[in-house]
């Protein structure tokens, strides 16, 4: 078998959130009287955690301290909605259950905030027995950063060349290649093909059932 395991992404690779992010920052928005942006705007801006999704959202030279009420605001709006619209791609429950059955070792590595990814996965992968969902920590590096990447291959007990990283945005190319992975970028989440051509993924995926290939699941 190619790969032992596997470590995926969760905005716009097994979750789509879209909708949740994109109203919450929105409804902050209005909040402060600032333009609002379309759901494709804000697939261009996930992916670097909360603050930074709020700071790309705003004008440029808004102040910091609107900044970091806005991102409070932000995130009581998020925390009453985050699974309002937000729900699996298709496919990919299916996948992760034959690469279950299959002995696959998999784990999840997000910026999104812990707490939520934790939430996010109780709710929509009760029975995926992943070694390691980690989200945005205090004292643990984001990606690119390997940090979590690299702790979730020891709960897995795998070295990791036999991992492969999985996820829809150069921050997780760059993550698997920092980490000394493999890195497959998805298609069906909130980046292009371009975006893991410039940034050398090893695959580009555009189905999740593509995922099986390679693991020679067939």
């Amino acid at each position: 078998m190619r790969y032992k395991g596997v470590i995926f992404d969760l905005d716009g690779t097994i979750l789509n959130t879209i909708y949740d992010l994109g109203n919450s920052v929105n409804k902050t928005l209005e909040k402060y009287g600032q333009p609002l942006h379309s759901y494709e705007d804000y697939k261009k801006k996930i992916g670097c955690g909360f603050k930074d999704l709020i700071k790309r959202s705003f004008p440029d030279m808004t102040e910091e301290i609107v900044l970091e009420q806005a991102l409070k605001d932000f995130l009581e709006i998020y925390d009453s909605s985050y699974m309002n619209d937000t729900k699996p791609y298709d496919g990919i429950c299916e996948v992760l259950e034959t690469l279950l059955t299959n002995g696959i070792k998999m784990g999840v590595n997000s910026n999104k905030r812990d707490d939520y990814t934790n939430k996010l996965i109780e709710k929509f992968f009760s029975d995926v027995n992943f070694y390691g969902v980690f989200g945005e920590r205090t004292n643990t590096p984001k990606k690119p950063a390997p940090d979590s990447a690299l702790e979730i291959a020891g709960l897995m007990n795998l070295n990791p060349g036999e991992i492969l990283y999985i996820g829809d945005s150069k921050t997780d190319i760059l993550t698997g290649h920092n980490a000394g992975m493999a890195s497959a970028g998805v298609l069906w989440g909130f980046r292009n093909k371009e975006e893991f051509e410039k940034n050398n993924a090893d695959y580009i995926i555009s189905t999740p059932y593509e995922i099986l290939e390679l693991f020679d699941i067939l």
